[in-house]
């Protein structure tokens, strides 16, 4: 027998009663929260959007939300409105062709904690969600990471350009991702899985002393330890340079006087996303964007491949 069916009375479970097993991570309450609502946030959409094709994916888009915020709903009377809330806000993100943003935490509280473990603590995603993500092929399992848990949320069109293809190749990516993720967690929330938390953790620690190895004229070295003798720079599918190359523009900057301070980090088997807030010299504020992401695919645990997502401002 199920937690789910163990803890649930027998019938039609309530709202409350499904959200106290949501709370403790249980992916089929959560499924069933939405399933149960899934109507009224389909209208909510239907209403903000009319009968457009993307209809359909504002929905998914705040199911797989709902799934990573379930625990910010406090009240069960308030589950509902909450779930038409968060497809309200998708559409109207959607309209506004801009990207859904996941906000950056307090850099100046991050940077004076000096330990990128508080700041991934505060952000953390449950164990058998990551669990169903690493069951995806790689190419999907980018593509949703990009799109539903980077720490900060390219468009589709960037997405594309990020990994070189079509923007309708990203939206049958992702409408392909969803029905496996939602396949895949009711397959795995019962089962064993990694601790998602000490893998984010872990990477943030990496991210963290690659950032002082740069500071300290140890960049070169380090990332040949954790970078493949092959590794090297993607716009796009197109190669633009090596480990060397990598090497020289992280010198460049810094000898521009641009740091980079570590803000947030997502990773699975095989890719691993950091969000770094960029710093410009007093003389030259605009020399750089305020915030890059680095994209990097994974090969035997070292980086193989790096793309830059350069965020703008809010």
């Amino acid at each position: 027998m199920s937690p789910l069916s163990a803890t649930v009375p027998a019938g039609d479970p309530t709202d409350a009663q499904l959200l106290r097993i949501a709370w403790d991570g249980e992916a089929a309450a959560v499924g069933a929260l939405i399933a149960r609502h899934r109507a009224g946030m389909h209208a909510v959409a239907l209403s903000v959007l009319g009968n457009r094709p993307d209809t359909e994916d504002a929905v998914q888009d705040a199911s797989l939300i709902a799934l990573r915020h379930i625990t910010e709903v406090r009240h069960p009377e308030s589950v509902g409105a909450w779930l038409r809330m968060v497809v309200r806000n998708v559409c109207r993100s959607q309209l506004r062709s801009a990207p859904l943003t996941t906000p950056l935490p307090d850099l100046a509280v991050a940077v004076a904690e000096t330990d990128p473990e508080e700041v991934i603590d505060r952000h953390s995603t449950r164990d058998w969600i990551w669990q169903a993500i690493d069951s995806l092929s790689p190419m999907l399992r980018m593509t949703v990471m990009l799109r539903h848990f980077s720490p900060r949320t390219p468009s589709y069109e960037q997405i594309a350009a990020l990994c070189g293809v079509p923007v309708g190749t990203v939206r049958s990516r992702l409408a392909e991702a969803r029905r496996k993720l939602a396949e895949a967690m009711a397959a795995t929330a019962e089962s064993a899985h990694a601790d998602a938390r000490a893998l984010s953790s872990a990477t943030a620690r990496d991210a963290a002393e690659m950032l002082a190895a740069a500071e300290q004229g140890r960049f070169a070295e380090l990332a040949a330890e954790r970078w493949t003798p092959d590794a090297g720079y993607y716009v796009g599918r197109r190669r633009m340079g090596d480990r060397d190359f990598l090497v020289r523009g992280m010198d460049r900057d810094l000898e521009a006087g641009v740091r980079q301070h570590f803000a947030g980090a997502v990773t699975s088997r095989d890719t691993t996303i950091w969000e770094m807030e960029l710093v410009n010299p007093p003389d030259k504020p605009d020399h750089c964007p305020p915030a890059v992401a680095w994209l990097m695919s994974m090969k035997d645990g070292r980086m193989h491949q790096l793309r830059l997502f350069h965020a703008q401002g809010d």
